[in-house]
Protein backbone atom coordinates (compact mmCIF):
# COMPACT_ATOMS: atom_id res chain seq x y z
CA UNK A 1 0.00 0.00 0.00
CA UNK A 2 2.15 2.77 -1.23
CA UNK A 3 1.18 6.11 0.17
CA UNK A 4 0.68 8.82 -2.43
CA UNK A 5 3.10 11.48 -1.27
CA UNK A 6 3.35 15.12 -1.93
CA UNK A 7 3.91 18.29 0.06
CA UNK A 8 1.71 21.13 -1.13
CA UNK A 9 3.35 24.55 -1.27
CA UNK A 10 0.37 26.80 -1.97
CA UNK A 11 0.00 30.10 -0.16
CA UNK A 12 -3.20 29.80 1.86
CA UNK A 13 -4.47 31.82 4.75
CA UNK A 14 -7.82 30.24 5.50
CA UNK A 15 -8.83 28.77 8.87
CA UNK A 16 -11.69 26.55 9.85
CA UNK A 17 -14.51 28.33 11.65
CA UNK A 18 -15.05 26.70 15.03
CA UNK A 19 -18.21 27.66 16.86
CA UNK A 20 -17.26 29.59 19.96
CA UNK A 21 -18.09 32.65 22.00
CA UNK A 22 -15.58 35.40 22.42
CA UNK A 23 -17.42 36.70 25.47
CA UNK A 24 -19.78 34.99 27.85
CA UNK A 25 -21.19 35.53 31.29
CA UNK A 26 -21.40 33.42 34.39
CA UNK A 27 -23.83 34.40 37.15
CA UNK A 28 -24.04 37.89 35.66
CA UNK A 29 -20.31 38.51 35.60
CA UNK A 30 -18.76 39.19 32.21
CA UNK A 31 -15.84 36.91 31.35
CA UNK A 32 -13.63 37.85 28.43
CA UNK A 33 -11.97 34.69 27.20
CA UNK A 34 -11.55 33.52 23.62
CA UNK A 35 -11.48 29.89 24.80
CA UNK A 36 -15.17 29.44 25.54
CA UNK A 37 -17.11 26.60 23.95
CA UNK A 38 -20.65 27.71 23.12
CA UNK A 39 -21.83 24.09 22.99
CA UNK A 40 -20.82 23.25 26.57
CA UNK A 41 -22.58 24.21 29.79
CA UNK A 42 -19.77 25.19 32.15
CA UNK A 43 -20.61 24.00 35.66
CA UNK A 44 -19.44 25.95 38.74
CA UNK A 45 -16.67 24.11 40.58
CA UNK A 46 -15.04 24.59 43.96
CA UNK A 47 -11.33 23.72 43.71
CA UNK A 48 -9.90 21.13 46.10
CA UNK A 49 -6.50 21.57 47.76
CA UNK A 50 -4.87 18.72 45.85
CA UNK A 51 -6.26 19.51 42.39
CA UNK A 52 -3.86 19.97 39.51
CA UNK A 53 -4.16 23.53 38.19
CA UNK A 54 -3.45 23.71 34.46
CA UNK A 55 -3.47 26.86 32.30
CA UNK A 56 -5.74 26.40 29.29
CA UNK A 57 -3.96 29.05 27.22
CA UNK A 58 -0.56 27.50 27.86
CA UNK A 59 -1.99 24.10 27.00
CA UNK A 60 -3.33 25.50 23.74
CA UNK A 61 0.20 26.59 22.80
CA UNK A 62 1.45 23.12 23.66
CA UNK A 63 -1.20 21.54 21.45
CA UNK A 64 -0.05 23.77 18.59
CA UNK A 65 3.46 22.50 19.28
CA UNK A 66 2.12 18.95 19.14
CA UNK A 67 0.57 19.39 15.70
CA UNK A 68 3.65 21.21 14.39
CA UNK A 69 6.17 18.76 15.84
CA UNK A 70 4.16 15.81 14.59
CA UNK A 71 3.95 17.20 11.06
CA UNK A 72 7.68 17.96 10.87
CA UNK A 73 8.53 14.48 12.13
CA UNK A 74 5.90 12.75 9.99
CA UNK A 75 7.08 14.30 6.74
CA UNK A 76 10.75 13.84 7.56
CA UNK A 77 10.16 10.17 8.35
CA UNK A 78 8.35 9.69 5.06
CA UNK A 79 11.63 10.27 3.23
CA UNK A 80 12.99 6.90 4.40
CA UNK A 81 9.74 5.03 5.01
CA UNK A 82 10.21 1.36 4.04
CA UNK A 83 13.70 2.00 2.65
CA UNK A 84 15.23 -0.42 5.15
CA UNK A 85 13.20 -3.30 6.54
CA UNK A 86 15.94 -5.66 7.66
CA UNK A 87 15.67 -9.14 6.23
CA UNK A 88 16.45 -8.83 2.51
CA UNK A 89 13.70 -9.58 0.04
CA UNK A 90 14.37 -11.97 -2.84
CA UNK A 91 15.64 -9.17 -5.04
CA UNK A 92 18.00 -7.95 -2.30
CA UNK A 93 16.10 -4.84 -1.29
CA UNK A 94 15.90 -3.96 2.37
CA UNK A 95 19.36 -5.11 3.46
CA UNK A 96 21.89 -2.80 5.05
CA UNK A 97 20.41 -0.34 7.51
CA UNK A 98 21.01 3.40 7.54
CA UNK A 99 23.36 4.89 10.15
CA UNK A 100 23.99 8.41 11.41
CA UNK A 101 26.48 8.88 8.56
CA UNK A 102 23.61 8.66 6.06
CA UNK A 103 21.94 11.84 7.31
CA UNK A 104 22.17 14.43 4.57
CA UNK A 105 23.12 11.77 2.02
CA UNK A 106 21.16 10.40 -0.93
CA UNK A 107 17.84 8.77 -0.12
CA UNK A 108 17.72 5.20 -1.38
CA UNK A 109 14.63 3.65 -2.99
CA UNK A 110 12.04 2.04 -0.73
CA UNK A 111 10.70 -1.49 -1.16
CA UNK A 112 8.40 -0.22 -3.90
CA UNK A 113 11.32 1.22 -5.83
CA UNK A 114 10.45 4.85 -5.11
CA UNK A 115 12.30 7.78 -3.57
CA UNK A 116 10.28 10.61 -5.08
CA UNK A 117 9.69 12.62 -1.90
CA UNK A 118 13.20 13.97 -1.40
CA UNK A 119 16.57 13.45 -3.00
CA UNK A 120 18.41 13.49 0.31
CA UNK A 121 17.72 12.31 3.85
CA UNK A 122 17.03 15.53 5.70
CA UNK A 123 14.27 17.43 7.50
CA UNK A 124 11.24 17.93 5.30
CA UNK A 125 8.78 20.64 6.22
CA UNK A 126 6.28 23.19 5.00
CA UNK A 127 7.83 26.64 5.19
CA UNK A 128 6.03 29.71 6.49
CA UNK A 129 3.11 30.85 4.29
CA UNK A 130 2.70 27.38 2.76
CA UNK A 131 0.61 24.43 3.95
CA UNK A 132 1.03 21.05 5.60
CA UNK A 133 -0.64 18.09 3.94
CA UNK A 134 -2.35 15.55 6.19
CA UNK A 135 -0.95 12.03 6.33
CA UNK A 136 -2.02 8.84 8.10
CA UNK A 137 -0.01 9.81 11.20
CA UNK A 138 -2.14 12.94 11.68
CA UNK A 139 -5.45 12.57 9.88
CA UNK A 140 -7.30 10.01 12.00
CA UNK A 141 -6.28 11.82 15.18
CA UNK A 142 -7.71 14.96 13.59
CA UNK A 143 -10.87 13.01 12.77
CA UNK A 144 -11.25 11.67 16.33
CA UNK A 145 -10.88 15.15 17.80
CA UNK A 146 -13.56 16.40 15.42
CA UNK A 147 -15.87 13.48 16.26
CA UNK A 148 -15.55 14.11 20.00
CA UNK A 149 -16.40 17.78 19.56
CA UNK A 150 -19.21 17.40 17.04
CA UNK A 151 -20.85 14.59 19.02
CA UNK A 152 -20.56 16.61 22.25
CA UNK A 153 -19.08 13.63 24.05
CA UNK A 154 -15.91 12.69 25.90
CA UNK A 155 -16.15 8.95 25.09
CA UNK A 156 -17.01 7.85 21.56
CA UNK A 157 -19.33 4.92 20.91
CA UNK A 158 -18.74 2.24 18.31
CA UNK A 159 -21.53 3.65 16.16
CA UNK A 160 -20.08 7.17 16.32
CA UNK A 161 -16.68 5.86 15.27
CA UNK A 162 -18.19 3.86 12.41
CA UNK A 163 -20.23 6.83 11.19
CA UNK A 164 -17.15 9.06 11.35
CA UNK A 165 -14.98 6.62 9.41
CA UNK A 166 -17.60 6.13 6.72
CA UNK A 167 -18.10 9.88 6.37
CA UNK A 168 -14.50 11.03 6.36
CA UNK A 169 -12.61 8.15 4.68
CA UNK A 170 -12.96 7.40 0.99
CA UNK A 171 -14.20 3.87 0.33
CA UNK A 172 -12.83 2.94 -3.09
CA UNK A 173 -10.38 5.63 -4.19
CA UNK A 174 -6.85 5.99 -2.78
CA UNK A 175 -7.64 6.54 0.90
CA UNK A 176 -4.20 6.46 2.58
CA UNK A 177 -5.02 3.60 4.93
CA UNK A 178 -2.66 0.95 6.24
CA UNK A 179 -3.38 -2.74 6.68
CA UNK A 180 -5.59 -3.04 9.76
CA UNK A 181 -7.24 0.32 9.15
CA UNK A 182 -8.25 -0.78 5.66
CA UNK A 183 -9.56 -4.10 6.91
CA UNK A 184 -11.55 -2.32 9.62
CA UNK A 185 -13.01 0.08 7.07
CA UNK A 186 -14.05 -2.82 4.85
CA UNK A 187 -15.81 -4.40 7.82
CA UNK A 188 -17.55 -1.11 8.67
CA UNK A 189 -18.82 -0.85 5.10
CA UNK A 190 -20.32 -4.32 5.60
CA UNK A 191 -22.07 -3.08 8.75
CA UNK A 192 -19.64 -4.25 11.45
CA UNK A 193 -19.32 -1.90 14.45
CA UNK A 194 -16.17 -1.40 16.56
CA UNK A 195 -14.72 -3.15 18.51
CA UNK A 196 -15.65 -6.16 16.37
CA UNK A 197 -13.65 -4.55 13.56
CA UNK A 198 -10.45 -5.71 15.29
CA UNK A 199 -11.68 -9.18 16.27
CA UNK A 200 -8.80 -11.47 15.22
CA UNK A 201 -11.26 -13.84 13.56
CA UNK A 202 -12.51 -11.04 11.32
CA UNK A 203 -9.37 -8.91 11.07
CA UNK A 204 -6.11 -10.85 10.56
CA UNK A 205 -4.17 -7.56 10.69
CA UNK A 206 -5.03 -6.92 14.36
CA UNK A 207 -1.34 -6.77 15.40
CA UNK A 208 -0.23 -4.36 12.71
CA UNK A 209 0.98 -0.82 13.34
CA UNK A 210 -2.23 1.12 12.71
CA UNK A 211 -3.55 2.02 16.18
CA UNK A 212 -0.25 3.28 17.55
CA UNK A 213 -0.17 6.11 15.01
CA UNK A 214 -3.83 7.13 15.26
CA UNK A 215 -4.75 7.25 18.96
CA UNK A 216 -1.92 8.93 20.93
CA UNK A 217 -3.88 12.20 21.02
CA UNK A 218 -6.32 10.76 23.56
CA UNK A 219 -3.52 11.13 26.10
CA UNK A 220 -3.50 14.88 25.56
CA UNK A 221 -7.28 14.95 25.96
CA UNK A 222 -6.82 13.70 29.54
CA UNK A 223 -3.90 15.74 30.94
CA UNK A 224 -2.27 14.17 34.04
CA UNK A 225 -4.87 11.37 34.08
CA UNK A 226 -3.81 8.22 32.21
CA UNK A 227 -6.80 6.39 33.70
CA UNK A 228 -9.19 8.69 31.85
CA UNK A 229 -7.02 8.69 28.72
CA UNK A 230 -7.13 4.90 28.53
CA UNK A 231 -10.90 4.93 28.98
CA UNK A 232 -11.32 7.41 26.14
CA UNK A 233 -8.86 5.60 23.86
CA UNK A 234 -10.09 2.07 24.53
CA UNK A 235 -12.65 1.79 21.73
CA UNK A 236 -10.69 3.83 19.14
CA UNK A 237 -7.71 1.52 19.75
CA UNK A 238 -9.86 -1.60 19.57
CA UNK A 239 -11.31 -0.36 16.32
CA UNK A 240 -8.19 -1.78 14.67
CA UNK A 241 -5.93 -3.42 17.29
CA UNK A 242 -5.77 -6.23 19.81
CA UNK A 243 -3.12 -7.80 22.04
CA UNK A 244 0.41 -6.39 21.56
CA UNK A 245 -0.72 -3.74 19.08
CA UNK A 246 -3.33 -2.60 21.60
CA UNK A 247 -0.87 -2.53 24.50
CA UNK A 248 1.70 -0.60 22.46
CA UNK A 249 -0.96 1.96 21.56
CA UNK A 250 -1.89 2.29 25.23
CA UNK A 251 1.80 2.82 26.04
CA UNK A 252 1.82 5.82 23.70
CA UNK A 253 -1.46 7.18 25.11
CA UNK A 254 -0.05 7.00 28.64
CA UNK A 255 3.11 8.83 27.57
CA UNK A 256 1.03 11.65 26.13
CA UNK A 257 -1.20 11.88 29.20
CA UNK A 258 1.81 12.13 31.53
CA UNK A 259 3.52 14.85 29.49
CA UNK A 260 1.88 17.75 31.41
CA UNK A 261 3.48 16.37 34.58
CA UNK A 262 7.01 16.80 33.25
CA UNK A 263 9.25 18.41 35.87
CA UNK A 264 10.65 21.66 34.45
CA UNK A 265 13.59 21.37 36.84
CA UNK A 266 14.71 18.11 35.26
CA UNK A 267 16.22 17.33 31.89
CA UNK A 268 13.72 16.29 29.25
CA UNK A 269 15.43 12.91 28.88
CA UNK A 270 14.86 12.22 32.58
CA UNK A 271 11.20 13.17 32.29
CA UNK A 272 10.80 10.90 29.27
CA UNK A 273 12.39 7.96 31.07
CA UNK A 274 10.08 8.52 34.07
CA UNK A 275 7.06 8.60 31.76
CA UNK A 276 8.20 5.52 29.84
CA UNK A 277 8.84 3.59 33.06
CA UNK A 278 5.24 4.17 34.10
CA UNK A 279 3.87 3.40 30.63
CA UNK A 280 5.92 0.17 30.56
CA UNK A 281 3.70 -1.15 33.38
CA UNK A 282 0.84 -1.35 30.89
CA UNK A 283 2.73 -3.97 28.87
CA UNK A 284 2.22 -7.51 30.25
CA UNK A 285 5.59 -8.84 31.33
CA UNK A 286 5.28 -11.97 29.17
CA UNK A 287 4.42 -10.03 26.02
CA UNK A 288 6.92 -9.47 23.21
CA UNK A 289 6.18 -5.75 23.39
CA UNK A 290 7.36 -5.63 27.01
CA UNK A 291 10.43 -7.68 26.22
CA UNK A 292 11.27 -5.42 23.28
CA UNK A 293 11.07 -2.36 25.50
CA UNK A 294 13.27 -3.98 28.16
CA UNK A 295 15.78 -5.11 25.53
CA UNK A 296 16.18 -1.63 24.04
CA UNK A 297 16.37 -0.01 27.48
CA UNK A 298 19.13 -2.44 28.46
CA UNK A 299 21.08 -1.61 25.31
CA UNK A 300 20.68 2.12 25.93
CA UNK A 301 21.86 1.84 29.52
CA UNK A 302 24.78 -0.40 28.51
CA UNK A 303 26.30 2.35 26.38
CA UNK A 304 25.64 0.67 23.03
CA UNK A 305 25.12 3.03 20.11
CA UNK A 306 21.64 3.41 18.69
CA UNK A 307 22.77 1.63 15.52
CA UNK A 308 24.02 -1.32 17.58
CA UNK A 309 20.73 -1.42 19.48
CA UNK A 310 18.74 -1.36 16.21
CA UNK A 311 20.87 -4.08 14.59
CA UNK A 312 20.57 -6.33 17.64
CA UNK A 313 16.83 -5.68 17.86
CA UNK A 314 16.53 -6.85 14.25
CA UNK A 315 18.69 -9.91 14.89
CA UNK A 316 16.77 -10.93 18.01
CA UNK A 317 13.23 -10.42 16.77
CA UNK A 318 13.18 -10.60 12.99
CA UNK A 319 15.97 -13.09 12.36
CA UNK A 320 15.78 -15.31 15.46
CA UNK A 321 12.11 -14.52 16.20
CA UNK A 322 12.58 -14.71 19.96
CA UNK A 323 10.00 -14.06 22.69
CA UNK A 324 7.19 -15.30 20.46
CA UNK A 325 7.62 -12.57 17.84
CA UNK A 326 6.70 -14.35 14.60
CA UNK A 327 5.58 -11.55 12.29
CA UNK A 328 8.77 -11.60 10.23
CA UNK A 329 7.62 -14.91 8.71
CA UNK A 330 3.85 -14.65 9.25
CA UNK A 331 3.79 -11.60 6.99
CA UNK A 332 5.46 -12.77 3.80
CA UNK A 333 4.91 -9.46 1.97
CA UNK A 334 7.73 -7.56 3.68
CA UNK A 335 8.81 -9.57 6.73
CA UNK A 336 6.36 -7.81 9.02
CA UNK A 337 7.54 -4.33 8.09
CA UNK A 338 4.09 -2.97 9.02
CA UNK A 339 3.88 -4.90 12.32
CA UNK A 340 3.30 -3.13 15.61
CA UNK A 341 6.17 -4.92 17.32
CA UNK A 342 9.32 -4.18 15.34
CA UNK A 343 8.20 -0.59 14.78
CA UNK A 344 7.60 -0.19 18.53
CA UNK A 345 11.14 -1.41 19.17
CA UNK A 346 12.47 1.14 16.67
CA UNK A 347 10.38 3.87 18.27
CA UNK A 348 11.82 3.17 21.72
CA UNK A 349 15.32 3.41 20.23
CA UNK A 350 14.58 6.89 18.90
CA UNK A 351 12.85 7.91 22.13
CA UNK A 352 15.69 6.86 24.45
CA UNK A 353 18.66 7.72 22.27
CA UNK A 354 17.12 11.04 21.21
CA UNK A 355 17.26 12.01 24.90
CA UNK A 356 14.61 14.71 24.59
CA UNK A 357 16.23 16.57 21.69
CA UNK A 358 13.47 16.87 19.09
CA UNK A 359 15.84 17.11 16.12
CA UNK A 360 17.99 14.18 17.23
CA UNK A 361 14.92 12.07 18.03
CA UNK A 362 13.50 12.70 14.54
CA UNK A 363 16.87 11.95 12.93
CA UNK A 364 17.22 8.59 14.69
CA UNK A 365 13.61 7.65 14.00
CA UNK A 366 14.05 8.52 10.33
CA UNK A 367 17.20 6.42 10.01
CA UNK A 368 16.17 3.48 12.20
CA UNK A 369 14.21 1.65 9.51
CA UNK A 370 10.84 0.04 8.77
CA UNK A 371 7.81 2.38 8.91
CA UNK A 372 10.04 5.29 9.84
CA UNK A 373 7.45 8.05 9.66
CA UNK A 374 5.41 6.49 12.47
CA UNK A 375 7.89 6.58 15.40
CA UNK A 376 9.11 10.00 14.29
CA UNK A 377 5.55 11.38 14.25
CA UNK A 378 4.72 9.88 17.65
CA UNK A 379 7.72 11.32 19.48
CA UNK A 380 7.89 14.47 17.37
CA UNK A 381 4.34 15.16 18.53
CA UNK A 382 5.17 14.44 22.17
CA UNK A 383 8.29 16.60 22.17
CA UNK A 384 6.47 19.29 20.21
CA UNK A 385 3.90 19.40 22.99
CA UNK A 386 6.55 19.62 25.69
CA UNK A 387 8.34 22.44 23.83
CA UNK A 388 5.24 24.32 22.65
CA UNK A 389 4.98 26.00 19.26
CA UNK A 390 7.63 28.63 19.98
CA UNK A 391 9.95 26.00 21.42
CA UNK A 392 9.74 23.92 18.26
CA UNK A 393 10.52 26.95 16.12
CA UNK A 394 13.45 27.80 18.37
CA UNK A 395 14.81 24.26 18.16
CA UNK A 396 14.82 24.45 14.35
CA UNK A 397 15.59 28.18 14.21
CA UNK A 398 12.83 28.51 11.64
CA UNK A 399 9.24 29.61 11.16
CA UNK A 400 6.94 26.94 9.79
CA UNK A 401 3.58 26.81 8.06
CA UNK A 402 0.61 27.06 10.41
CA UNK A 403 -2.00 25.82 7.92
CA UNK A 404 -3.15 22.22 7.54
CA UNK A 405 -5.00 20.49 4.71
CA UNK A 406 -6.98 17.54 6.09
CA UNK A 407 -8.48 16.90 2.66
CA UNK A 408 -5.16 15.65 1.33
CA UNK A 409 -6.12 12.29 2.83
CA UNK A 410 -9.64 12.64 4.33
CA UNK A 411 -12.94 14.14 3.15
CA UNK A 412 -16.06 15.84 4.44
CA UNK A 413 -14.65 18.62 6.62
CA UNK A 414 -15.59 22.34 6.53
CA UNK A 415 -13.72 25.03 4.61
CA UNK A 416 -12.63 22.54 1.95
CA UNK A 417 -10.47 20.86 4.57
CA UNK A 418 -8.26 23.88 5.31
CA UNK A 419 -7.54 24.42 9.00
CA UNK A 420 -4.88 26.03 11.20
CA UNK A 421 -2.90 24.61 14.08
CA UNK A 422 -4.30 27.39 16.27
CA UNK A 423 -7.91 26.41 15.60
CA UNK A 424 -7.08 22.71 15.84
CA UNK A 425 -5.59 23.39 19.27
CA UNK A 426 -8.64 25.46 20.22
CA UNK A 427 -10.96 22.56 19.43
CA UNK A 428 -8.68 20.35 21.53
CA UNK A 429 -9.17 22.71 24.48
CA UNK A 430 -12.95 22.44 24.09
CA UNK A 431 -12.73 18.65 24.04
CA UNK A 432 -10.68 18.75 27.25
CA UNK A 433 -13.16 21.15 28.90
CA UNK A 434 -15.83 18.47 28.52
CA UNK A 435 -13.46 15.70 29.64
CA UNK A 436 -12.51 17.61 32.78
CA UNK A 437 -16.16 18.05 33.73
CA UNK A 438 -17.62 14.72 32.61
CA UNK A 439 -14.82 12.20 33.16
CA UNK A 440 -12.61 13.80 35.83
CA UNK A 441 -15.34 15.53 37.81
CA UNK A 442 -13.10 18.57 37.88
CA UNK A 443 -13.77 22.14 36.90
CA UNK A 444 -13.12 24.84 34.30
CA UNK A 445 -12.54 28.37 35.62
CA UNK A 446 -13.06 30.68 32.66
CA UNK A 447 -12.12 33.76 34.66
CA UNK A 448 -8.73 32.37 35.65
CA UNK A 449 -8.49 30.38 32.41
CA UNK A 450 -7.51 27.14 34.16
CA UNK A 451 -8.61 23.57 34.62
CA UNK A 452 -8.86 22.06 38.09
CA UNK A 453 -8.10 18.38 37.71
CA UNK A 454 -8.55 16.01 40.68
CA UNK A 455 -5.35 14.10 41.30
CA UNK A 456 -5.35 10.33 41.03
CA UNK A 457 -2.67 7.75 41.66
CA UNK A 458 -0.42 6.93 38.72
CA UNK A 459 -0.53 3.13 39.21
CA UNK A 460 -0.81 1.65 35.72
CA UNK A 461 -2.74 -1.61 35.48
CA UNK A 462 -1.01 -4.10 33.14
CA UNK A 463 -2.74 -4.92 29.88
CA UNK A 464 -4.61 -8.18 29.62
Amino acid sequence: MLKYRFLVSLVLSFSIAISCKENTSEKGNSIKNELVDSTLAYVPYKPKPNDWKVSRTEYKNKLQGFWLGQCIANWTGLVTEMDKIGIPTKDGKGAGFYTSKDWGQLDQPNIWGSNDLSGTIDFLYAVEDSIWGADDDTDIEYMYQNLLYKNKTSVLTGEQIREGWLKHIMHEEENFLWVSNQTALNLMIEGVVPPMTSDPEANPDYEMIDAQLTTEIFGFFAPTRPDVALKMAHLPIQTVARKNAEWISEFNVIMYSLAPLADENKATKDNLLWMATLARKRLPNDSYSAKMYDFVLDKYQSGATWEEARDELHEKYQIKQEDGYLWATKDAVCNGCFAAGINFGASIISLLYGEGDIKETIKIGTLAGWDSDNPTATWGGLLGFILGKEGVEKAFDKKFANTFNIHRTRVGFPNNGIDTFEDMAKMGIYVIDRVVQEQMRGGVDLGKDVWYIPKMGLDIVPGQ
